[in-house]
């Protein structure tokens, strides 16, 4: 088969090799910067039986449209690569934010040998030993369904803008939704179609989908109250509690950790020992000075808002330094963190410094007149921008908002 497959970039490499390992003829096109052998015009030019394109490609791109040859995503791509050589336990974590949390949380309760890949790294578990780090692009999940087989153990693995729907267990960990592919596409919309092939499938609050038998949603089943939350599935009902729970953003995805658990037939007590994860908003200390990191690929506004309020009543001072921004050239975050919603953080936060973390708008344009006002310092990466709100700091709490892939 004569195979076009887009994208260089964003996982396009790793299913061209998988395509051609299984004796298909493939070109690999780079639609962004035309850098690769393959270019735009000479692909136009050829004809094609399959057509595999990432989800966030404009769907106007003419690669899309100048052929009659059938098109499927990156995602499907990988199901199809991946046929029935499977992991025995497979579980597929997509959604705006609460992935690698999700994911790590499920883990811990998991038993035996396996693999967890996600945007911290990908593991061995039980020894939690990191192994290698790469992108939550779909074509990640070929080598990291890999990996499981080869410990014949089970595998977590987080996914960007859908699933593969090839494992036991889907999950959908935020109702948050945004438009991609040049505005034109729902992420929420884009992310629940990709499951449709699924077994099952687990859903955080709010997400309507038009599924087959095997969805959950998570109010359905679980319900939190201060530190303590009630899982009812299937006439059986199981309790844990957690300081974490007290903050939404680890409330969604322990609710969702301990659902999944239970769907597929694992105690979720032990989640009572489940610790913050680096920064997903971990506590840390230099000298006096509280420092909450939630420098993640999902830092928003609503995440940024509620590491404020984390750092006020646990150091019980009003003052905030906050570090927010987001790295340069990280390819790895699919949503940006637009200068408008940064400010609108920043006025809800209402912190006595800001360090701005990342490239700076150009003076003259809205944006810098909507920034400039009310920033601090200026720092190229989070490190820097982490040591500028050190010296900075003479009382209270650092948070750190700096949308980055960690």
């Amino acid at each position: 088969m004569h195979i076009l497959v887009l994208d260089t970039i964003h996982g396009g490499k790793p299913l061209c090799k998988a395509f051609a390992a299984r004796g298909d003829t493939v070109d690999l096109v780079d639609v962004y910067h035309t850098k690769s052998a393959v270019d735009i015009p000479t692909a136009l030019g050829r004809n094609y039986e399959l057509i595999v394109s990432p989800v966030h490609l404009d769907p106007d791109h003419p690669l899309l449209n100048f052929s009659t040859a059938p098109v499927i995503t990156h995602h499907e791509a990988v199901r199809e690569l991946l046929g029935e050589d499977l992991p025995q336990l497979m579980i597929e974590v997509t959604g705006a934010r609460g992935k690698t949390t999700t994911a790590h949380a499920l883990a811990s309760l998991l038993p035996g040998k396996g693999i967890l890949h996600t945007s911290a790294g990908t593991f061995q578990y039980p020894e939690k030993n990191r192994i290698s780090r790469s992108s939550i692009t779909p074509a990640s999940v070929l080598d990291a369904a890999s990996l499981a087989l080869g410990i014949h153990g089970w595998l977590i693995a987080e996914e960007s803008l859908g699933v593969t729907g090839a494992g036991t267990l889907a999950i959908i960990t935020s109702d948050e939704d945004y438009l991609f592919a040049a505005g034109k596409k729902s992420a929420v919309a884009a992310k629940t179609a990709s499951a449709q092939q699924a077994r099952r499938l687990l859903l955080a609050e709010h997400i309507r989908a038009d599924y087959k038998d095997g969805r959950v949603h998570i109010e359905d089943v679980a319900a939190c109250e201060g530190d303590t939350c009630r899982i009812t599935m299937d006439g059986k009902t199981t309790l844990f509690k957690n300081p974490l729970l007290a903050l939404p953003a680890y409330r969604a995805s322990l609710m969702l950790a301990a659902a999944a658990a239970q769907m597929l037939g694992f105690d979720p007590a032990p989640l009572s020992q489940f610790a913050g994860l680096t920064g997903r908003m971990s506590l840390s200390y230099v000298n006096d000075t509280l420092v909450v990191d939630n420098a993640n690929s999902g830092t928003n506004l609503i995440t940024t808002v509620q590491a404020a309020d984390y750092a006020r009543i646990t150091s019980g001072r009003e003052e905030i330094t906050l570090v927010i921004g987001q790295a340069e050239d990280d390819g790895a975050v699919c949503e940006g963190f637009a200068p408008d919603r940064i400010r609108a953080t920043i006025d809800q936060v209402r912190p006595d410094h800001v360090v701005w973390v990342g490239l700076f708008p150009m003076p003259g344009t809205d944006e810098y007149a909507l920034l400039a006002p009310v920033i601090t310092v200026h720092a190229t990466t989070l490190n820097e921008g982490y040591t500028a709100a050190l010296r900075k700091t003479g009382r209270g709490s650092i948070v750190l908002a700096v949308k980055t892939w960690r």
